[in-house]
């Protein structure tokens, strides 16, 4: 999984398609991510000490194949490279614009 923490993503299938929002969690066993403001599903909670029950809106995972990051200089979907910078480090590079990805 090329995708981090922290990465913009657009999320290009399913019920939230064309939403934008930055990776919370990354979930590599099952090649899931976690995106904030995308695929929000409505869960009962039931409530103890700290948190009160009733309904929450929680996000659920959506598959790594449904979205693309986001190019931080042409603010598009673009897919992800590896190069290597001048010390022989490996570094993720956005294809579109050839920009380093941190």
């Amino acid at each position: 999984m090329n995708l981090k923490v922290g990465d913009k993503v657009r999320v290009i299938a399913g019920a939230s398609k064309g939403k934008e929002g930055k990776i919370i969690k990354t979930l590599k066993k099952d090649n899931t991510v976690i995106v904030e403001g995308a695929n929000i599903v409505k869960k009962h909670m039931k409530g103890n000490g700290q948190v009160s029950g009733g309904i929450q809106e929680v996000a659920h995972p959506i598959h790594v194949s449904n979205v693309m990051l986001i190019d931080p200089k042409t603010k598009k979907p673009t897919r992800i490279g590896k190069s290597q910078d001048k010390n022989n480090k490996k570094i993720r590079i956005a294809k579109k614009s050839s920009e380093k990805l941190d």
